[in-house]
């Protein structure tokens, strides 16, 4: 995988945290940044995921109204 270099500003704390936790699970910085991105994207879709499941369980009963079940299978589409 090609790698791209990112510089980011952050204040002396912030970096100071970064880098005691990067430490203490004994990566690089950069590994740490790129890990705390990955779950971000991880979280985002489970949470579309989530929203989906929340939307077809409200409105399910609107889908079935309007189109029905799969012909001939009695399943519902």
């Amino acid at each position: 995988m090609t790698k791209k270099q990112l510089n980011v500003r952050v204040d002396a704390t912030t970096a100071e945290i970064a880098r005691s936790r990067a430490e203490q699970e004994g990566i690089s910085m950069n590994q740490y940044i790129e890990k705390l991105v990955q779950q971000d994207m991880g979280e985002t879709g489970r949470s579309f995921v989530d929203a989906a499941a929340q939307f077809m369980k409200e409105y399910e009963a609107a889908f079935l109204a309007e189109f029905g079940e799969h012909e001939g299978t009695g399943q519902r589409r």
